[in-house]
């Protein structure tokens, strides 16, 4: 069974491996190609975008259905029955295809059903085709347990006129019946549906799933030959790799008390090349008292990360929540608000042009909408406009929470998440703007649902911007590392996914929700799941002895390297340094060695 579900899974992600051919090619990074994505034009014979846009037939059931009964409809309803009120019967289309129909809806929940037994420990992906015979409204999957608690695994826009595909999951915390049933907001509609699935996978086979993911977009086969100089092999050379540089940002929020904190400072250095600083930037900190700006604590940062190497992620330009503005900004007129707003984008922008690698232009977009409420619904795509007008290279982030690590919110689902960028991307200026997906990552207490992150990460990536985890983060509790160390390896091992920062720390720098060091810097258990990713995820250092000839083979992570070759009998060493980059070929390497 193991093995079925491994041949089923790699067949899934052959679409994966044309993304990642795609994305090497440059074909999706800039806002050009989104446009054209979303006006319906592509640019390869491929579709990319399967799971973003309506397709006029449904695909067949992803995993041939699991473990749903008749989940293509080929034995009319049989395995079905009406949830609620209403009626449901097969329809058949104009090419053959069989599908469901629910009608005479009177409740959100009103739909057909499916019972299933779900069992401890495993991790169930779903997936359906959805259509409406009407107009569009969100579709969701929920799963019915113990009875009444009513679980929502994932989410999709669904329209009139074309099919829409629907992924997500849920993790079976303990061994019950459940009853998959649907929901849309608008019970007059008639829900359509095709090619349901439903596949288990056990812990172990999603670590296999994540760690084959990791061999084949994060890593590449290096072969080093080692010979003497009239080229015959040299058994038992001794090779020690070590990674100098990663090409994936894995990093760390910072805040103030990098500025005065010695332990700190050292603490983060020898981990950390990539940060966000977590409250510093925002205009909050910066202009407390209308009129007054300060950015000193800002700045200082920003000197310590340029004097140790550090990459700096620019939080926030402007934060969408009312409670999060400045207590001036509040009582503000339109008009004296679109002043203030347009003299701090000119003022934090300008001022740290060239310093930043990305900004969060709009933190939280999704859940709230104060400066579309005051200054009309394009307010959002104006800001994400000056920003790049005034720092054209930093990358432009939409910076949201719960829209891979809770299901329940179905604003911030990844199909609405798709839907704001279409909003914030749709004026022809922007189409040369450096977008990216930014999902903050902040993991409530229980196990996280990986199947909906992954779902989400797989729906998203369908769009072509890069994805980075932005603030990512695990309530406390007592298996917090292990939670953590899911999440991290989830958003590690996604092909769309281009760099986490987790929002955690020491004790000494105030934080207390994902502790990395203790307040006498001890490293805790969620700590040390950190520091044991980033020596795994850096591939070093390594000593390894040439075979009988002169070979070693190993897989490296993406990144430089520092290599020192030494004769197993001279002791004469060579040194090399060498880059690793993505590529879909081996790279060998010959070493030639004196006596």
């Amino acid at each position: 069974m193991h093995c079925i579900r491994e041949v089923l899974y790699n067949i899934m992600m052959i679409s994966d491996k044309m993304k990642v051919a795609a994305k090497c090619c440059n074909l999706f990074f800039t806002t050009t190609s989104f446009l054209l994505l979303i006006s319906g034009v592509h640019s390869l014979d491929y579709d990319y975008s399967a799971t973003i846009e309506c397709m006029k037939e449904p695909q067949r059931a992803q995993y041939g259905g699991g473990i749903i009964v008749n989940s293509e409809f080929e034995h009319n309803i049989e395995g079905w029955t009406v949830f609620g009120n209403g009626k449901i019967e097969e329809h058949i289309s104009n090419d053959g295809n069989r599908f469901i129909v629910v009608r005479n809806r009177t409740q959100t929940l009103d739909s057909f059903s499916q019972k299933v037994q779900l069992k401890k420990g495993l991790i169930y992906m779903f997936s359906a085709w959805f259509q409406l015979n009407e107009g569009s409204d969100m579709v969701s999957v929920v799963f019915k347990t113990n009875g009444s608690e009513l679980i929502h695994g994932g989410h999709v826009i669904a329209k009139h006129g074309c099919w829409s595909l629907l992924k997500g999951g849920i993790v079976a915390n303990f061994s019950t019946p459940a009853e998959i049933l649907f929901e849309s907001n608008n019970p007059s509609v008639e829900i359509w549906a095709d090619s349901v699935s439903l596949q288990p996978f056990t812990k172990e086979e999603w670590r296999s799933h994540q760690d084959n993911n990791i061999e084949r977009v994060r890593k590449r086969k290096v072969r080093f030959h080692v010979t003497h100089v009239n080229e015959t092999a040299l058994e038992g050379a001794t090779i020690i790799i070590k990674q100098t540089k990663s090409d994936f940002p894995f990093g760390c929020g910072m805040n103030h008390y990098i500025l005065t904190n010695n332990d700190y400072q050292k603490w983060f250095v020898s981990r950390f090349k990539y940060t966000t600083f977590t409250n510093e930037m925002k205009w909050y900190s910066t202009e407390k008292i209308q009129g007054q700006e300060n950015y000193t604590i800002a700045d200082g940062m920003l000197l310590f990360t340029k004097q140790n190497g550090i990459s700096v992620r620019g939080h926030n330009i402007f934060w969408d929540d009312t409670k999060y503005q400045p207590e001036w900004v509040k009582s503000l007129s339109p008009d004296e608000l679109r002043e203030a707003a347009e003299k701090r984008i000119k003022s934090v922008v300008s001022r740290y042009k060239g310093d930043l690698i990305a900004w969060d232009v709009m933190n939280e977009n999704l859940h709230f909408h104060f400066y579309e409420d005051k200054l009309g619904k394009n307010a959002s795509e104006s800001y994400y406009l000056k920003s790049h007008e005034l720092d054209p290279k930093s990358t432009k982030f939409m910076n949201e929470y719960n829209t891979i690590e809770y299901s329940g919110d179905k604003d911030a689902s990844p199909a609405n998440y798709y839907k704001k960028i279409s909003e914030i991307l749709q004026s022809g200026e922007a189409t040369e703007m450096p977008f990216a997906i930014g999902l903050q990552g902040h993991f409530a207490s229980g196990q996280p649902n990986l199947a909906y992150m992954r779902s989400g990460l797989d729906f998203l990536g369908d769009i072509g911007f890069p994805i980075w985890l932005t603030e990512t983060s695990v309530d406390p509790q007592p298996e917090q590392a292990k939670y953590f160390e899911e999440i991290l390896r989830e958003g590690y091992s996604h092909s769309a996914v281009e760099g986490i920062i987790m929002f955690a720390g020491p004790a000494q720098a105030g934080f207390n929700s994902t502790l990395l060091a203790d307040a006498n810097f001890q490293t805790t258990s969620t700590g040390q799941v950190v520091d044991n990713l980033i020596y795994e995820w850096g591939t070093g250092p390594k000593t390894i002895l040439a075979d009988s000839r002169g070979i070693v083979d190993i897989s490296l992570h993406h990144g430089d390297y520092d290599v020192t070759v030494t004769h197993p009998l001279t002791q004469y060493s060579k040194k090399l340094n060498i880059s690793v980059r993505k590529g879909f070929s081996q790279e060998n390497i010959h070493v030639k060695m004196h006596a």
